[in-house]
């Protein structure tokens, strides 16, 4: 038998700097008197990257010998989040300056991949020109971002100028802070709640009858999952999602930066009604700014009320599929970003492997006004037989975009004429995007169904987080797919065989200027029979959408079921 010739050799001594590396990322931990943690993976691997620049191959050493982790654990969590740079040992770093430019659909239908061809002309070599998947900001497309600051409405003279000023990081929005919030007669609710006085059992009856659903994505009654968090065995957590990747969603960055608290106090009513013993709030990594307003809102939340559950801000790191509940528990626990398999389910073992209450921001920030409003007021709204308010993050070919909040089930139609200002001038409304990426797309014909919940399916679409991308007769249905597919293929996990290698697949199949009709819906079926979380499952969402309706753009028959809804 041969000998493995690694086994038993020494490694050389990590360099001094190396181990200050890693104790300077450690030291603010220490600073506030709580030990390192395994689980604080992914926050000290942003501060190792905010001071050096990136992660250099020592550094990452130093700090897995600090953690007790192996060497190889860290480096494959460094390596898993697109916002890492890994530096090999004797690689070269990346410039000090990166300017990223989205390319995701808003940006793509504005121009955002020649936006990044120029500016990787007008730059130079001393700065990093990156096309980067969307950064939330689709109302303000094209967005280009140099280091932590959004240039919005970008061209390559702006962007240039915010390079050329050092500007490199966002100003914090003009929000409703603590005082003014209070004032206002926010958090007495919470305090009713807190002393007993509201009954948790009506409060939560007080959900289900006004029907709130999860406005992430899933559209799980709210109320249901309160009750069957509170019936698990103590302790239990809560995680809060928004990371908001979903390509042409900004909704969350919205209330967030408008009027943080009420979402705040939705968030402490549930913990106490549900009985949770502390609260973990994951935001993505491209909301430096609302980070920052956060954890000072909630420094002086908890400063008002010692009492409340400890709560933890954690710093997403580029990964949409951390959008997914289970991948999202995943990254807060300091691995990489991989959806759990399930059963179990995350009500009854989530969050460090106790029953954990997941909610995304914006259903959150509805709780306040339902209990105080009443069920009533909320069902009151809704159009064409549906009930309920949605936000709707509207992006694309229309003059007024922006998020708007009205009645579940308006049409697009009625969208872009009662709220958007119309299309653009130029412009006729030619398809779009129902539910961002993943929800598929529709044509015009279609423009009068009624959006919500379940109203889509008929057609092969769903809302999800609401994120409406409008297209015109300047755009092509299929190249938005295939921008789209490009995406999920970037942002698969790898996990499964279905969702790594059917993205990649598809991508190139979607190239040919005439699709392979049958291969792929063979392929689109076998990837939402097979894949394990959502990300694979809905990425076939938008390519069959073309063979459906826009067939004619790639040389597809029309199927005789889509020309009779489309003429219904």
């Amino acid at each position: 038998m041969r000998r493995n010739p690694d086994r038993g050799r020494v490694r050389a001594p990590l360099p001094e700097s190396a181990h200050a590396a890693a104790a300077a990322a450690l030291a603010a931990d220490l600073e506030a008197g709580s030990a390192p943690r395994a689980d604080r993976l992914i926050e000290y691997l942003h501060r190792l990257q905010d001071a050096q620049g990136a992660l250099h191959a020592d550094h990452l050493a130093a700090l897995a010998e600090a953690l007790k982790l192996a060497r190889a654990e860290v480096f494959e969590v460094a390596t898993f989040y697109h916002h890492f740079d890994f530096v090999p040992t004797g690689g070269e770093a990346p410039p000090a300056l990166t300017v990223r430019v989205c390319d995701s659909l808003g940006c793509a239908i504005a121009g955002g991949a020649e936006l990044a061809a120029s500016l990787a002309g007008r730059l130079g070599a001393d700065v990093r020109v990156q096309r980067v998947p969307c950064v939330g900001r689709c109302d303000s497309a094209p967005v280009a971002v140099v280091g932590q600051k959004p240039v919005l409405n970008a061209d390559v003279d702006k962007v240039v100028a915010v390079v050329a000023s050092g500007e490199r990081d966002e100003a914090l929005p003009d929000a409703i802070r603590f005082d003014a919030y209070r004032a206002a007669g926010g958090y007495r609710l919470w305090e009713a709640v807190r002393s007993g006085e509201r009954d948790p059992e009506a409060i939560v009856a007080a959900l289900d009858a006004a029907g709130l659903r999860g406005l992430g994505g899933a559209g799980f009654p709210a109320a249901r999952k309160w009750r069957t968090v509170a019936a698990q065995p103590a302790p239990r957590n809560m995680a809060v999602n928004i990371d908001e990747g979903e390509p042409g969603t900004f909704k969350d960055r919205h209330y967030l930066a408008t009027d943080p608290h009420r979402f705040i106090e939705g968030m402490l009513i549930a913990a106490r009604v549900v009985g949770v013993a502390g609260i973990w709030i994951y935001i993505r990594d491209e909301y430096p700014a609302l980070r920052r307003l956060l954890a000072e809102e909630l420094d002086r939340v908890r400063a008002e009320w010692p009492d409340v559950p400890p709560f933890e801000l954690r710093r997403g790191a580029g990964a949409y599929v951390c959008g997914e509940e289970s991948a999202m528990i995943e990254s807060i626990e300091g691995k990489r970003g991989m959806p759990r398999l399930r059963p179990p389910y995350v009500a009854e073992v989530g969050l460090f492997g106790r029953p954990t209450l997941e909610h995304n921001l914006e259903t959150l920030w509805w709780v306040r006004d339902i209990i105080e409003r009443g069920a009533d007021w909320f069902a009151s709204f809704g159009r064409n037989g549906r009930k309920g308010l949605r936000s709707f993050s509207v992006s694309g070919r229309v003059a007024k975009p922006g998020v708007v909040v009205t009645d579940a089930g308006i049409t697009l139609r009625e969208l872009i004429i009662e709220h958007c200002g119309g299309m653009l001038p130029g412009h006729e409304l030619y398809g779009y995007f129902p539910g961002g990426a993943s929800g598929g797309i529709l044509p015009a014909s279609l423009a009068d169904v009624p959006l919500d919940f379940d109203t889509l399916a008929p057609h092969g679409c769903f809302i999800g987080s609401a994120a409406i991308v409008v297209f015109s007769q300047h755009d092509r249905a299929r190249v938005l797919a295939e921008n789209a597919m490009a995406f999920f293929a970037h942002e698969s996990c790898g996990q499964c065989t279905p969702c790594r290698v059917g993205t990649a697949k598809a991508v190139e199949l979607m190239k040919a200027p005439e699709w392979n009709a049958g291969l792929l819906s063979e392929l689109g079926k076998t990837m939402m029979d097979a894949s394990i979380c959502g990300l694979g499952q809905a990425a076939p969402n938008p390519m069959q959408s073309v063979l459906r309706f826009f067939a004619h753009e790639v040389g597809a028959p029309t199927t005789e079921s889509a020309v009779k809804e489309q003429t219904a």
